[in-house]
């Protein structure tokens, strides 16, 4: 009886080591690069997953009822869903240092609010350059690069024209994917304003659309007792009405940035 207790024991064991053995076992599932080894990435682009996207966010002032990471939020979710999408593709680690306005005496931009993070339009070029050329030093043919704000577009869209001239003779390319920031944006108002929420709700920064897709990513980072129009007060940062926010109306947004990003990459790549 002992012996026939001690055998069901052990079998008892061995079923609940065995999946913990054959998940640190298992291939990773991700498209981050943080969350590979060089080897796998390695594995990856052999594979034919030669497009590494770079994407920049920030860390900026969304007001009094939202966490200053909004952009990098969103751009895990979007970026992964762009990636497994594609299937040829992995995802650098998101860049969250970006212009943002000018820190002194008297600051600039949303570097008024406290805990905002700026860098020189200079600097942030040179740190996509260098990420961009690491990465093709490491065997990746197509680097494409997605910002979710608005001070990142100027400087993706000169670095790609600047490491497409250099890389001319070469079989590596740059791509700007401006439409998941510039066309998402005019979409999304359309969309909005086709549901009856007039300009006023809708807002420019930390209102009605900002808000929204963070419900929908990560709800616990918004406050939304200190959801209110404007922000309350003058100078709360934000603008438009984040009271009317839906996780709903979020994921509807994400889908339009995540389709206009797809259907830009595919049509810059593919004229390869």
């Amino acid at each position: 009886m002992k012996s026939m207790k001690r055998s069901w024991l052990l079998a008892v064991g061995a079923l609940a080591v065995a999946p913990a053995l054959l998940l640190s076992q298992a291939p990773p599932n991700s498209v981050f690069i943080e969350a590979l080894t060089w080897e796998e990435i390695r594995d990856d682009i052999a594979a034919g997953k030669t497009t590494i996207i770079i994407p920049t966010a920030g860390t900026e002032q969304k007001g009094p009822h939202m966490v200053m990471g909004e952009h990098k939020y969103v751009m895990e979710y979007t970026m992964n869903e762009v990636a497994r999408v594609l299937g040829n593709a992995l995802v650098s680690p998101i860049m969250t240092y970006v212009p943002e306005g000018n820190w002194g005496e008297q600051p600039t931009g949303h570097m008024r609010m406290p805990g905002t993070i700026t860098l020189p339009e200079e600097w942030f070029r040179d740190l996509l350059i260098h990420t961009a050329k690491s990465h093709a030093t490491g065997g990746f043919t197509d680097i494409v690069f997605i910002g979710d704000s608005g001070g990142n577009q100027r400087g993706m869209s000169a670095v790609t024209d600047q490491l497409n001239h250099e890389w001319a003779d070469t079989g590596i390319r740059a791509h700007f994917i401006g439409d998941y920031y510039a066309k998402s944006n005019d979409d999304i108002n359309a969309y909005l304003r086709a549901l009856g929420f007039a300009d006023a709700q809708i807002g420019t920064h930390a209102g009605l659309i900002d808000t929204s897709q963070m419900l929908f990513v990560n709800p616990h980072h918004v406050r939304m007792d200190k959801a209110v129009p404007n922000g309350g007060f003058a100078g709360s940062g934000v603008s438009g009405d984040p009271s009317l926010a839906t996780a709903a109306l979020g994921e509807a947004q994400l889908r339009i940035k995540i389709d206009n990003a797809l259907a830009q990459i595919r049509a810059s790549v593919g004229t390869r």
